[in-house]
């Protein structure tokens, strides 16, 4: 969805053991294998490794497994001979027997890549090597253009065949970015719980060393296509396996010692069939620990202007798919069990304010707003355009934007839709502009703005929830898109700075009312409201501004809300034409800030096995407004075993934000008096 930078570092690897660096970039001739012995590779390429089936007899070095080493003295169980192994497991003893071939012999698949094989064995010495070492450590080489490459630029990895106990701290360390790990025929008899972290792995060969069990943090590698295995002694597999939904060929072949009922589902059924097993049966972990508070001020001046206020994109039952979320199991997935979770998360928050985005028009008509309302709360709802165009029963599954206030505390004054495609093609400076059609009427969008007023201290409150689009190839519109919600703003505050004054602030009272609160005592007065504050101008009325941008800190949507401009020269806006927009730039008159930027290197809002960014936020005019609490991350912990949202805990692919404000207090004007002279001075006394 967006573009990530990549760290590259490049350094030695520990242990002692010879090391093989496949670049990233398949099939270019300037790029070269490197290595810290003499093994005979060099200025090579490493291709795509092709595995053919034959029946090449094995070596004669020691191998890790023989079929006399298993027990009772037979292959893959004691129905192996009886029962003729399918394609599928015909390949896992081919490619098992190949991997075990190699024994001792260091660097398998970086001899067999097509490449290396075909070049001779001109092996960099290790006095050339040093040569090549900065005073930093680092490894640089030299590449076409003369510059010096980025350090650790590197696709693959084999340390095959060197005896090393344990992969090195360095490996996950410079190399997080590894697509391809080779590490079959060692001693290996732990795998340390670091594996985690090198999510971007799509093989791993782990065969023939000595290992009985494999870390939770194995199901964190969710980009797998190859997990090999052969040879080990693995009793048991950990459920977390289950989210390696892109798994292709997970090599069991060789461990006896395997549960009966795994082993045969991979050799009856394949790769899929046992991840989905895993995944299906899996228990629900542990819940992590409470998200924290971060208290950024100690004492506010007048404690009845404090609230709070959560935004958070719920994910739509129509949008959370197996194909979309394929780590995630069905009955976590499913919508019944995800939307008790949301609601149980924001009746826990008890905020005075909920923006949500992803709620569609059933689930907000039929569960959202009635559960929500034996809380206090009233809300408004509106879909995207698309539901405008559709029957009943059609638009039932649209989605759109919801915000809900603590009826206790609010008075609704107004509310509005601002549908995004619909502005714009009503624009006269926008017609005729292709760009416009083509590009951002078929995105339905919309925001919804409420105007609300506390019922005790008279403070007003411009909320706004909002969905942009998602497409990164869409960065354009995303930024026209946010142009006219804060020129409309701009707009609707004007009016609401005129706004007539609330007359009748008395929350209205069942007769019977059978809530849990004491009866007031007669003989303590109520508070009295304060009056309608009035604003003389509109950047005065204090303004949120909350929702899913989809974009992140560099955008273009990030520096218009932020800087309060946006050149019509951004390279978000590319060479699209949008009237005014690209013709004279962006400006809006509000100061407006995330909530969260006070937070360095918050790590996320949405979290799924592809894609970790935040982009989601709650704006808040800084003149008007200032944050107090923040609700904070997640337990790290518990996410050193999460793949991806959402999950059994969090339901959504994004985090709900929460933040409490305090409306700052205004300052008085002081009255000035006319000075007419001694005979007209107003006396005091």
């Amino acid at each position: 969805m967006f573009n990530h930078g990549s760290h590259r570092y490049n350094h030695g690897v520990p242990n002692g053991g010879g090391m093989s660096g496949l670049h990233k970039t398949f099939g270019s001739q300037s790029h070269h294998v490197t290595q810290q012995q003499d093994h005979g590779l060099s200025n090579g390429n490493f291709g795509n490794h092709q595995h053919t089936i034959s029946g090449s007899t094995l070596t004669s070095t020691t191998p890790h497994f023989t079929p006399a080493h298993l027990q009772n003295g037979t292959p893959e169980h004691t129905n192996s001979l009886s029962n003729p192994p399918n394609e599928h497991w015909a390949e896992q003893m081919a490619e098992a027997k190949r991997i075990e071939s190699a024994g001792d012999k260091p660097h398998f698949y970086a001899r067999n890549a097509p490449s290396v094989a075909r070049l001779g064995g001109n092996g960099s010495s290790s006095v050339s090597i040093r040569a090549d070492l900065d005073e930093h450590g680092e490894r640089r080489k030299p590449v076409a253009n003369g510059d010096v490459e980025e350090a650790g630029a590197w696709d693959a990895m084999d340390l095959c065949g060197h005896g090393l106990k344990s992969i090195g701290a360095s490996v996950f360390r410079h190399y997080p970015n590894l697509r391809k790990l080779y590490f079959a025929n060692n001693k290996l008899e732990v795998l340390p719980l670091q594996i985690g972290t090198m999510r971007s792995l799509t093989e791993l060969d782990l065969s023939y060393n000595g290992l009985r069990e494999l870390p939770p943090e194995i199901g964190m590698l969710t980009h797998l296509k190859k997990l090999l295995l052969y040879g080990n002694d693995l009793y048991d597999l950990p459920y977390e396996l289950g989210a390696l939904h892109q798994l292709e060929v997970l090599g069991l072949y060789g461990n006896n010692r395997l549960r009966r009922d795994y082993y045969d589902r991979v050799k009856e059924h394949g790769t899929r069939e046992l991840v989905r097993y895993l995944r299906e049966q899996a228990p629900a972990p542990p819940a992590p620990f409470e998200r924290d508070w971060i208290k950024l001020v100690d004492e506010v001046e007048n404690e009845s202007e404090r609230f709070t206020v959560c935004s958070w994109n719920t994910l739509c039952d129509r949008a959370a798919t197996q194909a979309a979320y394929g780590y995630t199991p069905s009955a976590a997935l499913a919508w019944d069990h995800r939307r008790g979770v949301i609601l149980d998360e924001l009746t826990h928050r008890k905020a005075d304010i909920l923006t949500l985005q992803e709620v569609d028009t059933e689930s907000y008509n039929e569960y959202f707003r009635p559960n929500l309302a034996t809380e206090d709360y009233k809300g408004m709802f509106w879909a995207k355009g698309r539901a405008q165009t559709m029957g009943d029963k059609e638009a039932k599954t649209v989605d759109g934007c919801a915000i809900f206030y603590k009826n206790s505390k609010y008075i609704l004054l107004d509310k509005q839709v601002i549908n995004y495609s619909q502005e714009a093609i009503r624009r006269p400076d926008m017609r005729g502009d292709a760009d416009v059609f083509n590009r951002v009427m078929p995105r339905d969008h919309i925001a919804v703005v409420a105007f609300l007023e506390n019922r005790m201290t008279g403070s007003r409150l411009i909320v706004v929830d909002t969905h942009l689009a998602w497409e990164g190839w869409f960065a354009d519109v995303k930024v026209v898109q946010v142009a006219i919600l804060l020129e409309r703003l701009a707009n609707l505050a004007k009016t609401y700075a005129a706004w007539p004054p609330c007359k009748d602030k008395e929350l209205f009272r069942y007769a019977n009312d059978d809530s849990l609160e004491p009866t007031p005592d007669p003989a303590i007065p109520r508070p009295t409201p304060a009056p309608s504050m009035h604003y003389d101008d509109a950047t005065q009325i204090p303004m949120l501004v909350c929702g899913d941008f989809n974009s992140t800190a560099d955008s273009g949507v990030h520096d218009l809300i932020t800087l309060g401009s946006l050149s019509n020269s951004h390279t978000d806006l590319g060479t699209q034409k949008y009237g005014d927009f690209t013709r004279n730039g962006m400006t809006h008159p509000f100061s407006l800030k995330s909530a969260y930027a006070s937070i360095a290197h918050w790590p996320f809002t949405n979290y799924t096995s592809e894609f970790r960014e935040v982009i989601d936020y709650i704006w808040y005019s800084t003149n008007t407004l200032q944050v107090t609490s923040l609700l904070g991350e997640v337990d790290p912990e518990y996410m050193r075993k999460v793949p991806g949202f959402p999950n059994w805990h969090f339901p959504s692919d994004h985090l709900a934000l929460m933040a409490e404000f305090v409306v700052k207090g205004r300052r008085e004007r002081k009255v000035v008096e006319a000075d007419f002279g001694p005979g007209r001075r107003t006396s005091r006394h």
